[in-house]
């Protein structure tokens, strides 16, 4: 169990009566995923997994951004000889893909209160969530294809398809483009879209209506849910950390970052 007063310093953790807040709390990096917020974020889903305290988790992020994806700028330690650090970048893909599992392992339905952008990992973190809510100025980005890598990332390609169906699912992994707000609700990728600052209102609105229903009864649609949706997102998963591996080994990760930052010196 999590002491309500536990600290950590990349997220935000706090108990709403039977409902868990998880806010991604890296506002000054658009909440971009550290290697210190994958550990956090691991230590809160390993608590929630037997811990009958909470019943629904919401899932948000602080500032402007929902969760921006991989920080970039812990990317750097692979500079140098790529090839020989190829067991740190497996171990690295490893352990961001295994947050994967865990959201979908926990009991607790969890909801995506996406505000901002949700890029990279971000969109998968939202992704891997039972329920998705949008605010206005929300962006999802599949943005793996666009910085050298294959768009089959942390279970995009078990989830998208499954959610839009796969020939959009197919246009947004190979093109990278955003999937603006509007958007995301008419394809299905979310299942509401909110006014501005009521998209943690609106989870909240949808949790409580959650714990109206039976302990038992939740926990249960959640693993049912799961086992209906072939249960191979393992699988899939191996298949992506195979392919993002070989990517990065291959030089054009790197490359791609360094015309990113490029781009961005320049603006």
């Amino acid at each position: 169990m999590i002491n309500e007063t536990a600290r950590f310093e990349t997220i935000t953790w706090e108990k709403k009566g039977e409902i868990g807040l998880l806010t991604f709390n890296r506002p000054e990096r658009y909440n971009a995923i550290s290697y210190q917020l994958m550990d956090e974020v691991a230590t809160v889903l390993d608590s929630l997994k037997y811990d009958t305290d909470y019943r629904v988790l919401v899932l948000t992020g602080a500032g402007k951004a929902f969760c921006s994806g991989t920080d970039l700028k812990e990317q750097r330690q692979f500079e140098g000889n790529i090839k020989e650090r190829a067991p740190q970048i497996f171990d690295s893909q490893k352990r961001l893909s295994d947050l994967i599992v865990r959201f979908r392992q926990i009991p607790q339905p969890v909801i995506a209160a996406v505000n901002g952008v949700a890029a990279g990992g971000g969109m998968c973190f939202a992704l891997a969530s039972d329920v998705r809510i949008a605010g206005p100025n929300t962006r999802f980005i599949a943005s793996f294809v666009n910085v050298g890598l294959s768009g089959g990332e942390l279970g995009a390609s078990y989830f998208l398809p499954r959610l839009v169906g796969m020939s959009r699912a197919s246009e947004l992994l190979l093109t990278g483009r955003e999937v603006l707000a509007e958007e995301a609700l008419q394809i299905g990728l979310v299942s509401r879209l909110t006014g501005e600052g009521e998209v943690l209102p609106a989870a909240f609105e949808i949790a409580n209506l959650m714990l109206e229903k039976s302990a038992l009864g939740l926990k249960m649609t959640k693993e049912i849910l799961n086992t209906t949706l072939e249960h191979d997102l393992e699988a899939s998963l191996q298949v992506e950390n195979r392919s993002q591996v070989l990517c990065v080994l291959s030089g054009t990760f790197e490359d791609a970052i360094k015309r990113f930052e490029n781009r961005k010196n320049k603006k």
